[in-house]
């Protein structure tokens, strides 16, 4: 078993095959994920339980297709496993989200409960303009970072290396820093310098997921559809979610 060193840890103790009752894990929080685990450098099986909670970097670019961040900050902020989102949204995205989610607040703190229903009491707001801020540093623990939906524009800054903003920098900190760093383009069609610029991310350790949703669960709306994607964002995130929609093959039914 691996885990990211960012990962908040804490052993438990060893203690011969118990139940998870009988574990002492009373003092975790609730948002931190328990998994147990069979040490593998012991004789005997013995048992660790250890708590992981997950810090996530969503990047916000000026994109169409902002539901997708929207969606997966949704997510984010249910899932037991994250314990911290930290958010960077560009001038350009404000401005998508006033065109696409009708999204009018003009402080941070009200774009963030405008943007998921509610106030948050996990993600941190940063200002694309704050290069000082912690996520532009690589001793800060990121487990991984997401940059939903990816501009062009976005995709050919970080393929050159030169960071102009947080989103940009917080980005080039994955890469040099080998933690996971998602793009989620959304462009049509790709020229040949769009190609190139994902050619020299994916070869620099970056993931390249286009938007492009899947139909083969027959999505009833338009969340359904979003939602679906971003399970698979998720997915990569190391997160668990609905297995609603998985792909299980065809079931075929011999007489």
């Amino acid at each position: 078993m691996s885990w990211s060193r960012t990962n908040e840890i804490r052993y438990k103790g060893f203690q011969e095959a118990a139940t998870p009752a009988e574990s002492p894990v009373a003092d975790v929080p609730e948002f931190c994920h328990r998994r147990d685990f069979i040490n593998p450098f012991l004789a005997a099986p013995l048992l660790a339980t250890i708590a992981l909670v997950k810090s996530i970097t969503i990047g916000i670019s000026g994109a169409s297709g902002v539901i997708y961040a929207q969606r997966l900050l949704l997510q984010l902020e249910a899932s037991a496993e994250v314990g911290r989102i930290n958010l960077v949204i560009s001038g350009p995205a404000r401005r998508v989200m006033s065109d696409e989610l009708n999204l009018t607040a003009t402080t941070d703190e009200d774009l963030l409960a405008q943007l998921i229903g509610r106030a948050s009491t996990k993600t941190v707001f940063f200002h694309a303009g704050d290069i000082g801020a912690a996520i532009a540093s690589g001793s800060y623990p990121v487990d991984a970072m997401v940059i939903v939906p990816c501009s062009a524009a976005t995709l050919g800054v970080l393929a050159s290396g030169a960071a102009r903003n947080l989103l940009h920098r917080a980005a080039d900190v994955c890469l040099k820093e080998e933690r996971r760093l998602i793009l989620v383009l959304r462009e049509t069609p790709l020229s040949l310098i769009h190609l190139e610029n994902m050619l020299t991310l994916k070869k620099a350790g970056a993931m390249i997921v286009p938007a492009m949703p899947a139909f083969y669960h027959k999505p009833a709306n338009l969340d359904a559809l979003v939602d679906h994607f971003v399970y698979r964002l998720m997915d990569h995130l190391g997160l668990q979610h609905s297995s609603a929609t998985v792909w299980h093959g065809d079931v075929m039914k011999v007489e």
